[in-house]
Protein backbone atom coordinates (compact mmCIF):
# COMPACT_ATOMS: atom_id res chain seq x y z
CA UNK A 1 0.00 0.00 0.00
CA UNK A 2 1.41 3.39 -0.99
CA UNK A 3 2.04 6.13 1.58
CA UNK A 4 2.45 9.83 0.93
CA UNK A 5 5.20 11.90 2.53
CA UNK A 6 2.94 12.51 5.55
CA UNK A 7 2.59 8.80 6.34
CA UNK A 8 -0.98 8.56 5.04
CA UNK A 9 -1.74 5.28 3.26
CA UNK A 10 -4.04 5.46 0.23
CA UNK A 11 -6.71 2.86 0.94
CA UNK A 12 -9.51 4.01 -1.34
CA UNK A 13 -10.27 5.86 -4.56
CA UNK A 14 -13.21 7.98 -5.59
CA UNK A 15 -13.97 7.70 -9.32
CA UNK A 16 -16.16 10.34 -10.98
CA UNK A 17 -17.78 8.62 -13.95
CA UNK A 18 -19.38 11.71 -15.51
CA UNK A 19 -19.81 15.47 -15.18
CA UNK A 20 -23.42 15.14 -16.27
CA UNK A 21 -26.26 15.50 -13.78
CA UNK A 22 -30.04 15.76 -13.96
CA UNK A 23 -30.09 17.98 -10.83
CA UNK A 24 -28.63 21.46 -10.36
CA UNK A 25 -27.96 21.63 -6.62
CA UNK A 26 -27.03 25.12 -5.45
CA UNK A 27 -24.11 23.86 -3.31
CA UNK A 28 -22.57 21.47 -5.87
CA UNK A 29 -18.80 21.65 -6.32
CA UNK A 30 -18.55 18.66 -8.69
CA UNK A 31 -15.79 16.87 -6.76
CA UNK A 32 -13.93 20.15 -6.32
CA UNK A 33 -13.77 20.91 -10.05
CA UNK A 34 -16.44 23.61 -10.05
CA UNK A 35 -19.21 23.96 -12.65
CA UNK A 36 -17.76 21.83 -15.46
CA UNK A 37 -20.97 20.00 -16.30
CA UNK A 38 -21.44 19.25 -19.96
CA UNK A 39 -24.49 18.31 -22.04
CA UNK A 40 -26.69 15.49 -20.77
CA UNK A 41 -25.76 13.26 -23.70
CA UNK A 42 -22.74 10.95 -23.19
CA UNK A 43 -19.46 12.70 -23.91
CA UNK A 44 -16.45 11.27 -25.72
CA UNK A 45 -13.96 12.38 -23.06
CA UNK A 46 -15.54 10.23 -20.33
CA UNK A 47 -13.49 7.20 -19.37
CA UNK A 48 -14.80 4.01 -20.94
CA UNK A 49 -15.78 1.04 -18.80
CA UNK A 50 -12.56 -0.69 -19.88
CA UNK A 51 -10.47 2.29 -18.79
CA UNK A 52 -12.20 2.52 -15.41
CA UNK A 53 -11.63 -1.17 -14.75
CA UNK A 54 -8.02 -1.02 -15.94
CA UNK A 55 -7.40 1.78 -13.45
CA UNK A 56 -9.02 -0.19 -10.62
CA UNK A 57 -7.03 -3.33 -11.46
CA UNK A 58 -3.77 -1.36 -11.31
CA UNK A 59 -4.50 0.39 -8.00
CA UNK A 60 -5.76 -2.87 -6.49
CA UNK A 61 -2.20 -4.13 -6.92
CA UNK A 62 -1.13 -1.25 -4.67
CA UNK A 63 -3.50 -2.43 -1.93
CA UNK A 64 -6.42 -0.07 -2.57
CA UNK A 65 -9.41 -1.62 -0.84
CA UNK A 66 -12.41 0.53 -1.76
CA UNK A 67 -13.85 2.43 -4.71
CA UNK A 68 -16.72 4.90 -4.57
CA UNK A 69 -18.33 5.87 -7.87
CA UNK A 70 -19.54 9.46 -8.11
CA UNK A 71 -20.38 12.12 -10.69
CA UNK A 72 -22.11 14.34 -11.63
CA UNK A 73 -24.78 11.69 -11.43
CA UNK A 74 -23.09 8.31 -12.00
CA UNK A 75 -26.38 6.59 -12.81
CA UNK A 76 -26.51 8.53 -16.06
CA UNK A 77 -23.90 6.00 -17.17
CA UNK A 78 -25.86 3.18 -18.82
CA UNK A 79 -22.86 0.90 -18.31
CA UNK A 80 -22.75 1.45 -14.53
CA UNK A 81 -23.88 -2.09 -13.74
CA UNK A 82 -21.21 -3.48 -16.08
CA UNK A 83 -18.51 -1.39 -14.38
CA UNK A 84 -19.58 -2.54 -10.93
CA UNK A 85 -19.76 -6.16 -12.07
CA UNK A 86 -16.13 -5.93 -13.22
CA UNK A 87 -14.68 -4.30 -10.09
CA UNK A 88 -11.63 -6.37 -9.02
CA UNK A 89 -12.12 -9.07 -6.42
CA UNK A 90 -11.55 -7.88 -2.89
CA UNK A 91 -12.38 -4.25 -3.65
CA UNK A 92 -15.53 -2.85 -2.01
CA UNK A 93 -17.71 -0.87 -4.42
CA UNK A 94 -20.10 1.86 -3.27
CA UNK A 95 -21.97 4.70 -4.98
CA UNK A 96 -22.97 8.31 -4.33
CA UNK A 97 -26.10 9.34 -6.21
CA UNK A 98 -29.01 11.77 -6.13
CA UNK A 99 -31.25 8.70 -5.92
CA UNK A 100 -33.65 9.56 -8.73
CA UNK A 101 -32.77 6.45 -10.76
CA UNK A 102 -32.62 4.01 -7.85
CA UNK A 103 -36.26 2.88 -7.99
CA UNK A 104 -35.58 1.11 -11.30
CA UNK A 105 -31.96 0.05 -10.79
CA UNK A 106 -31.26 -0.62 -7.10
CA UNK A 107 -31.85 -4.37 -7.38
CA UNK A 108 -29.69 -4.66 -10.52
CA UNK A 109 -26.89 -2.67 -8.90
CA UNK A 110 -26.95 -4.98 -5.87
CA UNK A 111 -26.90 -8.02 -8.14
CA UNK A 112 -23.91 -6.55 -9.99
CA UNK A 113 -21.95 -6.36 -6.73
CA UNK A 114 -22.60 -2.88 -5.35
CA UNK A 115 -22.34 -3.06 -1.56
CA UNK A 116 -23.87 0.22 -0.39
CA UNK A 117 -25.06 3.61 -1.53
CA UNK A 118 -25.06 7.25 -0.41
CA UNK A 119 -28.08 9.31 -1.47
CA UNK A 120 -28.15 13.12 -1.45
CA UNK A 121 -31.19 14.16 0.59
CA UNK A 122 -31.16 17.73 1.82
CA UNK A 123 -34.67 18.22 3.17
CA UNK A 124 -37.79 16.25 4.05
CA UNK A 125 -39.92 18.92 2.43
CA UNK A 126 -40.82 18.91 -1.26
CA UNK A 127 -40.65 22.67 -1.75
CA UNK A 128 -37.36 23.09 0.08
CA UNK A 129 -35.94 20.13 -1.83
CA UNK A 130 -36.96 21.67 -5.14
CA UNK A 131 -35.39 25.01 -4.23
CA UNK A 132 -32.08 23.41 -3.23
CA UNK A 133 -31.77 20.86 -6.04
CA UNK A 134 -33.68 22.68 -8.81
CA UNK A 135 -35.48 19.38 -9.29
CA UNK A 136 -39.00 18.17 -8.78
CA UNK A 137 -37.85 14.62 -8.01
CA UNK A 138 -38.50 14.68 -4.26
CA UNK A 139 -40.90 11.71 -4.16
CA UNK A 140 -38.77 9.83 -6.66
CA UNK A 141 -35.71 10.17 -4.41
CA UNK A 142 -37.61 8.92 -1.37
CA UNK A 143 -38.78 5.98 -3.47
CA UNK A 144 -35.17 5.37 -4.43
CA UNK A 145 -34.06 5.35 -0.80
CA UNK A 146 -36.71 2.73 -0.03
CA UNK A 147 -35.66 0.67 -3.06
CA UNK A 148 -32.02 0.76 -1.96
CA UNK A 149 -32.91 -0.48 1.53
CA UNK A 150 -35.10 -3.23 0.10
CA UNK A 151 -32.31 -4.29 -2.26
CA UNK A 152 -29.90 -4.63 0.67
CA UNK A 153 -27.63 -1.69 -0.21
CA UNK A 154 -27.35 -0.94 3.47
CA UNK A 155 -26.57 1.06 5.38
CA UNK A 156 -28.03 3.63 3.02
CA UNK A 157 -26.33 6.89 3.96
CA UNK A 158 -28.30 10.08 3.40
CA UNK A 159 -25.93 12.94 2.56
CA UNK A 160 -27.21 16.31 3.76
CA UNK A 161 -25.12 19.44 3.16
CA UNK A 162 -25.65 21.75 6.13
CA UNK A 163 -25.94 25.43 5.26
CA UNK A 164 -28.43 28.26 5.66
CA UNK A 165 -31.13 26.72 3.47
CA UNK A 166 -30.96 23.20 4.94
CA UNK A 167 -30.26 23.91 8.63
CA UNK A 168 -33.99 24.17 9.53
CA UNK A 169 -34.48 20.61 8.25
CA UNK A 170 -31.70 18.88 10.23
CA UNK A 171 -33.92 17.86 13.15
CA UNK A 172 -36.49 16.21 10.87
CA UNK A 173 -33.72 14.33 9.07
CA UNK A 174 -32.22 13.08 12.35
CA UNK A 175 -35.64 11.79 13.40
CA UNK A 176 -36.20 10.24 9.96
CA UNK A 177 -33.11 8.01 10.11
CA UNK A 178 -33.93 7.04 13.70
CA UNK A 179 -37.40 5.91 12.62
CA UNK A 180 -36.34 3.96 9.52
CA UNK A 181 -34.15 0.86 9.67
CA UNK A 182 -31.26 0.66 7.26
CA UNK A 183 -30.57 4.41 7.12
CA UNK A 184 -27.75 6.59 8.42
CA UNK A 185 -27.28 10.34 8.13
CA UNK A 186 -24.17 12.23 7.09
CA UNK A 187 -24.29 15.95 7.82
CA UNK A 188 -21.72 17.53 5.51
CA UNK A 189 -20.25 20.92 6.28
CA UNK A 190 -20.86 23.49 3.55
CA UNK A 191 -17.62 24.36 1.72
CA UNK A 192 -17.58 27.99 0.56
CA UNK A 193 -14.00 27.54 -0.74
CA UNK A 194 -15.42 25.44 -3.56
CA UNK A 195 -18.82 26.97 -4.32
CA UNK A 196 -18.58 30.60 -3.15
CA UNK A 197 -21.56 32.05 -1.19
CA UNK A 198 -19.70 32.18 2.16
CA UNK A 199 -22.75 33.88 3.68
CA UNK A 200 -24.59 30.55 3.49
CA UNK A 201 -22.20 28.86 5.94
CA UNK A 202 -23.26 28.13 9.50
CA UNK A 203 -21.18 27.29 12.56
CA UNK A 204 -20.86 23.50 12.38
CA UNK A 205 -19.83 23.38 16.05
CA UNK A 206 -23.40 24.35 16.93
CA UNK A 207 -24.60 21.21 15.14
CA UNK A 208 -22.05 19.10 17.04
CA UNK A 209 -23.24 20.60 20.34
CA UNK A 210 -26.91 20.06 19.48
CA UNK A 211 -26.32 16.42 18.56
CA UNK A 212 -24.21 15.77 21.64
CA UNK A 213 -27.06 16.97 23.86
CA UNK A 214 -29.48 14.55 22.16
CA UNK A 215 -27.15 11.57 21.68
CA UNK A 216 -27.28 8.39 23.72
CA UNK A 217 -23.70 7.67 22.68
CA UNK A 218 -20.85 9.41 20.80
CA UNK A 219 -17.98 7.72 18.94
CA UNK A 220 -15.00 9.09 17.03
CA UNK A 221 -14.35 7.35 13.73
CA UNK A 222 -10.72 6.83 12.71
CA UNK A 223 -11.23 7.94 9.11
CA UNK A 224 -10.96 11.75 9.04
CA UNK A 225 -11.37 11.75 12.85
CA UNK A 226 -15.15 12.13 12.51
CA UNK A 227 -17.73 12.10 15.29
CA UNK A 228 -20.68 9.71 15.17
CA UNK A 229 -23.78 10.44 17.24
CA UNK A 230 -26.33 7.75 18.14
CA UNK A 231 -29.71 9.39 18.64
CA UNK A 232 -32.83 7.35 19.49
CA UNK A 233 -31.42 4.32 17.68
CA UNK A 234 -30.30 6.24 14.58
CA UNK A 235 -26.73 7.13 13.63
CA UNK A 236 -25.62 10.60 12.54
CA UNK A 237 -22.11 11.44 11.39
CA UNK A 238 -20.69 14.91 10.77
CA UNK A 239 -18.26 15.50 7.92
CA UNK A 240 -16.55 18.78 8.80
CA UNK A 241 -13.45 19.40 6.67
CA UNK A 242 -13.42 23.21 6.63
CA UNK A 243 -10.35 24.59 8.46
CA UNK A 244 -9.97 21.14 10.02
CA UNK A 245 -6.37 19.91 9.95
CA UNK A 246 -7.28 16.65 11.74
CA UNK A 247 -9.69 15.85 8.93
CA UNK A 248 -7.00 16.41 6.29
CA UNK A 249 -4.31 14.57 8.25
CA UNK A 250 -6.56 11.48 8.26
CA UNK A 251 -7.40 11.49 4.54
CA UNK A 252 -6.64 8.23 2.70
CA UNK A 253 -8.24 8.92 -0.67
CA UNK A 254 -7.24 9.74 -4.25
CA UNK A 255 -9.83 11.03 -6.75
CA UNK A 256 -10.27 10.42 -10.46
CA UNK A 257 -11.95 12.89 -12.82
CA UNK A 258 -14.31 11.70 -15.58
CA UNK A 259 -11.65 12.30 -18.25
CA UNK A 260 -8.99 10.23 -16.51
CA UNK A 261 -6.96 12.62 -14.37
CA UNK A 262 -5.84 11.91 -10.82
CA UNK A 263 -6.50 14.40 -8.05
CA UNK A 264 -4.79 14.20 -4.68
CA UNK A 265 -7.03 16.64 -2.81
CA UNK A 266 -10.67 17.64 -3.11
CA UNK A 267 -9.90 21.31 -2.47
CA UNK A 268 -7.18 21.66 -5.09
CA UNK A 269 -7.26 21.90 -8.87
CA UNK A 270 -3.56 22.61 -9.37
CA UNK A 271 -2.46 19.02 -8.73
CA UNK A 272 -4.33 17.22 -11.52
CA UNK A 273 -2.28 14.59 -13.32
CA UNK A 274 -3.36 13.02 -16.59
CA UNK A 275 -3.06 9.24 -17.04
CA UNK A 276 -2.53 9.81 -20.77
CA UNK A 277 -3.73 6.90 -22.89
CA UNK A 278 -4.37 4.97 -19.67
CA UNK A 279 -2.01 2.10 -20.31
CA UNK A 280 -1.23 0.11 -17.17
CA UNK A 281 2.23 1.64 -17.09
CA UNK A 282 0.88 5.20 -17.36
CA UNK A 283 -1.75 4.54 -14.70
CA UNK A 284 0.82 3.11 -12.29
CA UNK A 285 3.31 5.93 -12.80
CA UNK A 286 0.66 8.63 -12.43
CA UNK A 287 -0.84 6.99 -9.36
CA UNK A 288 2.58 6.77 -7.69
CA UNK A 289 3.33 10.43 -8.50
CA UNK A 290 -0.08 11.57 -7.22
CA UNK A 291 0.29 9.70 -3.93
CA UNK A 292 3.84 10.97 -3.41
CA UNK A 293 2.69 14.57 -3.85
CA UNK A 294 -0.41 14.42 -1.64
CA UNK A 295 -0.38 17.20 0.95
CA UNK A 296 -2.91 17.72 3.78
CA UNK A 297 -4.88 20.77 2.65
CA UNK A 298 -5.29 22.36 6.09
CA UNK A 299 -2.13 22.36 8.18
CA UNK A 300 0.30 21.95 5.28
CA UNK A 301 -0.91 23.33 1.95
CA UNK A 302 -2.88 25.98 3.83
CA UNK A 303 -1.24 27.26 7.03
CA UNK A 304 -2.25 29.83 9.61
CA UNK A 305 -0.41 33.15 9.77
CA UNK A 306 0.17 35.25 12.89
CA UNK A 307 -3.40 36.56 12.69
CA UNK A 308 -4.84 33.05 12.58
CA UNK A 309 -5.84 33.39 8.93
CA UNK A 310 -5.38 30.46 6.55
CA UNK A 311 -2.93 31.34 3.77
CA UNK A 312 -1.31 29.28 1.03
CA UNK A 313 2.01 27.71 1.95
CA UNK A 314 4.42 28.85 -0.74
CA UNK A 315 6.40 25.64 -0.35
CA UNK A 316 3.57 23.72 -2.03
CA UNK A 317 2.47 26.24 -4.64
CA UNK A 318 2.61 24.75 -8.14
CA UNK A 319 4.25 27.08 -10.70
CA UNK A 320 1.92 27.80 -13.61
CA UNK A 321 4.51 26.57 -16.10
CA UNK A 322 5.10 23.26 -14.31
CA UNK A 323 1.89 21.40 -15.12
CA UNK A 324 -0.21 23.79 -17.16
CA UNK A 325 -1.44 21.03 -19.42
CA UNK A 326 -3.22 19.19 -16.64
CA UNK A 327 -4.41 22.08 -14.50
CA UNK A 328 -7.78 23.79 -14.68
CA UNK A 329 -8.78 27.12 -13.12
CA UNK A 330 -9.24 27.09 -9.37
CA UNK A 331 -12.63 27.97 -7.83
CA UNK A 332 -13.43 31.66 -7.75
CA UNK A 333 -13.07 31.90 -3.98
CA UNK A 334 -10.44 30.49 -1.66
CA UNK A 335 -11.32 30.23 1.93
CA UNK A 336 -16.25 17.55 2.05
CA UNK A 337 -18.44 11.33 1.38
CA UNK A 338 -17.74 8.67 2.45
Amino acid sequence: MLEDDFGREVTDVRVSLTDRCNFDCVYCHNEGLGDTRGPMDPQGEEMSADEVIRFLEVVREYGVEKVKFTGGEPMLREDLEEIIRRVPDGMEASLTTNGSFLPDRAADLKAAGLERVNVSQDALDAEAFKEITKSGAYERVLEGVRAAVEAGLTPVKLNMVVFEQTAPHVEDMVDFVAENDGLRLQLIEFMPELVQNPEWAIDIDRVHDWLEERADRVETREMHHRNRYFVNGGMVEIVDPVENREFCENCHRVRVTPDGRLKGCLNRTDDLRSMGEMTREEIAATFEATVKNRVPYYGAYMVQNEDGEWVENEAYAVPESEDAGSAIPAPATVGNDD
